[in-house]
């Protein structure tokens, strides 16, 4: 049953703080059921919403298993998708900067915009849950703790990576104690055995993949068992989940650039999941069905927008061939052409490695590629040259801001959250 434990923060001594952020006090932790015995009854209106995110995400995962840019696709995909769970956590950055971040670390220089790295951390993790779904190895709790490590390892978050909290956590209210916060996790003591119970249930089939990657998500942020990277963590989860199930093994559709711009949704979502009482009690249920409905719902909007996406970048490099002419089939041209998509900004030397040709036949294909002005020469890090596909960008910065309104369309209703700047095509 899932009951709210007592406890008393006894606050420090600490100066140059409020008054009020100095207090004592009283508060709840929140103590979930745990999920491997755990029933799920869904309503009629919810069960056929998660039959039509099913449908649309199998129908994504067939339609770009098709593509011969499926792995450049998945890429791009799996950037949005990053940079929106980066988005949520308040770490703004447009995918110019990210791209170019990405492309400095492949030519081996340090890190120097933190904040990129930050992301590229949250890619790093992403790839880490996807290759565990890929390999269908058994979830466990290491396997969760490998996606955190993943995502912290090399920021300015290092000392946490992989480790689970000690202390209490909270959310809301102030940052120094728990006495006025929103939603308060179990306590610490209590987090090994709620990730193992969370491990168990990932392994599971009995339920739809949505479903499953809902509640997963769902309790991963409840128990919260991390001191930072929670969100990002519990987001790479639902893509282990969705790989392990076979729903989206060729690309990763952006559930949480739509959770994003429907953060309200989300957050009414995650707060009526978590139910006091018994799990079999009607607030548990509707508590449930609400949150799985919503999840469903963005599943289905991820799937529609990452289509449409494809269908941008496919035009973008029919368009980029025929303003080069004709083009060998199998030659340097149009393999750097198949791999711009996933790969927007190169060097000459990272080309060479990704499309195994001589330097020379790298560099006429570059510089052909440049005179028709599919790519422009810009500088990378400190004095690095490198050339990137602008049309490819544009298109990455369009998506988010079509997932950042609420219709789909910016012109009909506004981003309801930060996105980047509109493109300037002038």
């Amino acid at each position: 049953m899932a009951t709210l434990k007592q406890a008393r923060w006894v606050a420090d001594a600490v100066s140059g703080v409020p008054r009020a952020d100095r207090r004592s006090c009283e508060y709840s932790a929140y103590l979930p059921d745990p999920l491997a015995d755990c029933s799920v009854t869904l309503s009629g209106e919810v069960a056929a919403d998660v039959a039509d995110a099913e449908t649309a995400l199998a129908r994504l995962d067939v339609r770009a298993g098709a593509l011969t840019c499926t792995e450049a696709l998945a890429r791009l995909l799996l950037r949005a998708e990053c940079v929106a769970s980066s988005r949520i956590e308040g770490l703004e950055i447009g995918p110019r900067r990210l791209l170019r971040a990405e492309a400095a670390r492949q030519m081996g220089e340090p890190p120097a915009d933190l904040k990129a790295e930050d992301v590229l951390g949250n890619i790093d993790a992403m790839r880490e849950a996807l290759e565990s779904g890929e390999r269908d190895e058994v979830v466990s709790r290491e396997t969760i703790l490998g996606i955190h490590r993943a995502l912290l390892k090399g920021t300015r978050l290092a000392q946490y990576a992989g480790r689970m909290r000690q202390g209490q956590n909270w959310i809301g209210g102030s940052p120094h104690n728990p006495c006025s916060a929103v939603f308060v996790p179990p306590p610490p003591e209590a987090v090994p055995d709620l990730l193992d119970d969370l491990a168990r249930f990932c392994n599971g089939d009995s339920l739809p993949a949505v479903v499953q990657a809902a509640i997963a998500h769902a309790q991963f942020e409840t128990i919260h068992p991390f001191a930072d990277g929670n969100g990002r963590t519990g987001r790479a989860l639902v893509h282990l989940i969705l790989s392990r199930r076979r729903l989206s093994g060729h690309v990763q559709p952006p559930i949480s650039l739509v959770l994003a711009t429907r953060a309200a949704d989300y957050i009414r979502g995650l707060t009526s999941y978590r139910y006091v009482g018994p799990p079999d009690s009607e607030a548990a249920r509707a508590g449930l069905n609400e949150w799985v409905g919503i999840f469903a719902a963005a599943c289905v909007r991820a799937a529609g927008d990452a289509e449409a996406f494809e269908q941008r970048c496919q035009e973008i490099e029919a368009g980029w061939r025929e303003g080069v002419g004709p083009i060998r089939q199998g030659s340097s041209v149009d393999l750097l052409l198949r791999l711009l998509p996933g790969t927007p900004i190169l060097s000459v030397k990272t080309a060479v490695a990704m499309l195994g040709r001589s330097k020379p036949q790298v560099n006429s294909a570059v510089a052909r590629l440049r005179d028709a002005g599919v790519l422009t020469q810009v500088t990378v890090g400190r004095r690095n040259r490198a050339f990137e596909a602008r049309g490819v960008i544009d298109a990455f910065t369009d998506l988010e801001r079509q997932l950042g309104s609420p219709d789909g369309d910016t012109a009909v209703s506004p981003p309801s959250r930060p996105v980047p700047a509109r493109v300037n095509r002038g």
